[in-house]
């Protein structure tokens, strides 16, 4: 009989300093502050930055009157960033549709849960993203990691952080591992590009968006494509993909499954679903029991609140939020 072959998997994860999240969290900060003054509001607010400059753009339709996405983008990005700003309303032929309880845009969006963690997601993402946080703690600056497991051990680490000397960052991923299953010859790349200084915005460009992998569930489950982070819950790239968290999580949950697949697909302007299929182990069925409405899915996970500046530092899933 053949031995049975390795199964490798990989995923990583960046700290809420990476330039790309500094866009991200920056985006949905300015969600959050319209919402904070008019739950209804509609946002579509995207963000570049890089090198001295941050660029805000997008769509919002609201009455809101005070939000300040200047001193929004100085706290988190740093009070010397110039600051270039061209927001405008909502088209009104998207808006047309939205109105009448359709979807924003159209899309398909997956949701995903396994019950190989505690966190529903898979062991590749949470180890990756762990790894971060523990060295974001001591190295509150740009960074990355990255594992990779065989079966459940970890063979390979990879750990790249702002500020952080080699020595001593090579001692703190040794101190984390001893939580977790290593192999015995467990590889360790430790700012393999060498000790570095230079991070955020002062060495590199970001964009909104541009992480979505890591925001979702690693490599290994496929995504819709759609960002989340600065867009309202009328866009169902945000809002259903939560959902579909939430009914993965519910199924894996009710029936003991070990892996549970969500999809969702819309039209832009139509209200329900053109597809809610859930494989649960494999097997295919129809999703049931749910109003996956736009409207349905924002009572239901409650996200007229501004909630959102938190769940772009460190996954959209996994972390208690009302669709976990």
């Amino acid at each position: 009989m053949s031995a049975k072959p390795n199964y490798y998997r990989t995923a990583e994860s960046v700290s809420p300093k990476h330039p790309d999240k500094l866009c991200d969290q920056i985006s949905d900060a300015v969600l959050d502050a319209y919402l904070r003054e008019d739950p209804l509001a509609r946002v579509a607010v995207d963000v570049a930055g890089g090198h001295g400059y941050v660029f805000v753009t997008g769509e919002v339709t609201s009455s809101a009157k005070n939000v300040d996405i200047e001193e929004i983008v100085h706290r988190l990005a740093g009070e010397d960033m110039i600051v270039y700003q061209h927001v405008v309303a909502q088209s009104p032929e998207i808006a047309q549709g939205v109105d009448t309880g359709g979807a924003g845009d159209q899309g398909i969006m997956i949701g995903y849960a396994t019950s190989e963690t505690p966190e529903l997601l898979p062991l590749e993402v949470v180890l990756s993203r762990g790894l971060n946080q523990f060295l974001f703690a001591t190295w509150p600056f740009d960074g990355k990691t990255q594992i990779t497991l065989c079966d459940d051990s970890i063979v390979s680490v990879v750990a790249s952080f702002q500020h952080a000397p080699k020595d001593g960052l090579r001692k703190a991923v040794i101190e984390w591992l001893k939580n977790y299953q290593t192999d015995k010859d467990v590889v360790l790349h430790i700012n393999p590009s060498g000790d570095w200084n230079q991070g955020g915005f002062d060495a590199d460009a970001g964009l909104t968006g541009r992480k979505l992998i890591v925001d979702n569930y690693g490599p290994r489950i496929s995504i819709g494509g759609g960002a989340f982070s600065g867009k309202d819950p009328s866009k169902v790239d945000r809002s259903a993909a939560y959902m579909a968290r939430k009914v993965a999580v519910d199924y894996l949950q009710q029936r003991h499954a070990k892996e549970v697949f969500v999809r969702l697909a819309y039209a832009i302007g139509v209200a329900e679903p053109l597809e809610a299929s859930v494989i649960i182990d494999g097997v295919h069925e129809q999703v049931a029991g749910y109003d996956l409405t736009p409207l349905g899915i924002i009572t239901s996970l409650d996200l007229r609140r501004p909630i959102y500046e938190e769940t772009a530092r460190y996954g959209h899933f996994g972390h208690g939020f009302s669709w976990q």
